[in-house]
């Protein structure tokens, strides 16, 4: 499996404090601006020497869009695919132990101030724009003068699309595919949390995909769950068993069973080491029997119960 097929998320690299497992161990006390500046431009060179071709940023992932801008200016022949995300702003002050990290506004106001800062930074680069966790409380999904601007924005060039979250995903991604502005779809980028333990958007993602729709698969591993070093549950132990039965690793079998899936365009890793890409790079070469990928589907949770444990996840 091609290795461009794998993209990298910089949600847990340009900020200090994520919900992802096991960053005090990946990151320990170098968390300063310089410090994930060298970190992000470490993982981006690995992740393109790997073979991967898209890189995810976000207004929310802290300096995120200045590290990706900065390391293009660095490489201006890099062959890869950019997309962001607007619609939260990070608010952390770059602390751990800030009361809130990020704030949600899908506002007409807050996509002009957010995306006239994401073109600033990463200019004609930028390939893909998606509003960040769209979901039919905001009413984002039925904002038509937003929907006007986000026209004018397909019209230079950039697919406009959505990413989801929580256990409505499915719901948002259909109602998202209705949009259209001037009788065309709007929404023609899809990214959505997919992982054997939260598969239950997939259904809608096929459709899309049928459609000709971009689908990027996020949190594959779970933010950590599924991740080497990461926190003990029977499924891990039974994903672990499974991979041990390949002679790969969990997060390697993790976002291979993704990759796997037909509707599936781009898997991010969220790896915060140049190892942890080659890690996750593993997955494009694991083979998936039949019997294995039966048993991985015995590994899901209610989705209720998924994303309830993922809202009470610490920052760290």
């Amino acid at each position: 499996m091609s290795p461009s097929r794998l993209g990298i998320g910089l949600a847990a690299l340009a900020r200090p404090a994520y919900i992802t497992s096991g960053r005090g161990r990946d990151l320990g006390d170098g968390r300063g601006v310089a410090d994930l500046r060298r970190r992000t431009w470490a993982v981006l060179d690995a992740a393109v020497a790997g073979g991967v071709r898209y890189v995810d940023a976000a207004r929310s992932y802290g300096c995120a869009e200045e590290f990706l801008a900065g390391w293009l200016d660095a490489h201006p022949d890099a062959d890869v695919t950019v997309g962001s995300k607007w619609g939260y702003r990070y608010v952390g002050d770059w602390r751990l132990d800030a009361d809130r990290h990020e704030v949600k506004d899908h506002s007409l106001e807050a996509y002009r101030s957010q995306s006239a800062e994401t073109l600033r930074l990463l200019g004609d680069r930028l390939s893909v724009y998606h509003v960040h966790s769209a979901t039919p409380g905001t009413g984002v999904l039925d904002d038509t003068a937003l929907h006007r601007e986000l026209g004018a924005l397909r019209e230079r060039g950039v697919a406009v699309g959505v990413s989801v979250s929580g256990p409505s995903q499915a719901g948002s991604v259909r109602r998202a595919a209705e949009v259209e502005v001037d009788g065309r779809p709007l929404f023609t980028s899809f990214q959505a949390t997919w992982n054997v333990l939260e598969p239950s958007v997939g259904p809608a993602l096929a459709e899309v995909a049928a459609a000709g729709a971009r689908v990027v698969v996020k949190e594959a591993v779970a933010n950590g769950r599924l991740a080497p070093g990461g926190e003990r549950s029977d499924a891990a132990d039974r994903l672990d068993a499974l991979a041990a039965s390949l002679g790969t690793g969990r997060d390697a079998l993790a976002i291979a069973v993704a990759l796997a899936q037909p509707w599936a365009s781009v898997v991010l890793s969220g790896a915060v080491t140049p190892e942890q890409v080659r890690s996750n790079l593993a997955a494009t070469r694991v083979e998936l029997p039949t019997d294995v990928t039966d048993a991985l589907a015995g590994l899901a949770e209610e989705p209720d119960e998924y994303w309830d444990a993922r809202s009470r996840r610490p920052w760290s």
